[in-house]
């Protein structure tokens, strides 16, 4: 039996890139037939707007509120602490953090493709 443990005060979060202000904790190691991962969004912050072709995605909000666009036109909604979104593949979406706290989100998807994903403009 294998497993591995992660504690919430233990997570190892990293930037994201020098000009991205979110990090992300990866959790993806201890999975070999999906991906997981903890983000953290500053107030304000912004990941781009895509669709993965190669996975669907569940988001799950540990804290803060989600702002997430979706699809095409973008439709605005709201997802709170403890909310789910669940994505289908293909489905255009731009996650941010429009509130004043930060937004803490586990973001799971299933198979672990990657670089299978289209970028757009962003939603103002």
């Amino acid at each position: 039996m294998r497993f591995t443990i992660f504690r919430a005060e233990e997570l190892p979060f990293v930037p994201r890139d020098e000009n991205d202000p979110r990090s992300v904790a990866r959790l993806s190691g201890a999975l070999a037939e999906s991906r997981a991962n903890v983000w953290r969004y500053p107030a304000g912050s912004q990941g781009k707007r895509h669709r993965d072709l190669g996975q669907e995605e569940v988001f799950v909000v540990l804290d803060g509120t989600l702002t997430v666009d979706l699809g095409e036109p973008p439709e605005r909604h709201e997802v709170g602490r403890g909310g789910i979104l669940v994505v289908e593949r293909g489905t255009i979406l731009q996650l941010r953090n429009a509130g004043e706290e930060e937004l803490v989100l586990f973001i799971y998807g299933a198979p672990p493709d990657e670089g299978k994903g289209e970028f757009f403009d962003p939603v103002p």
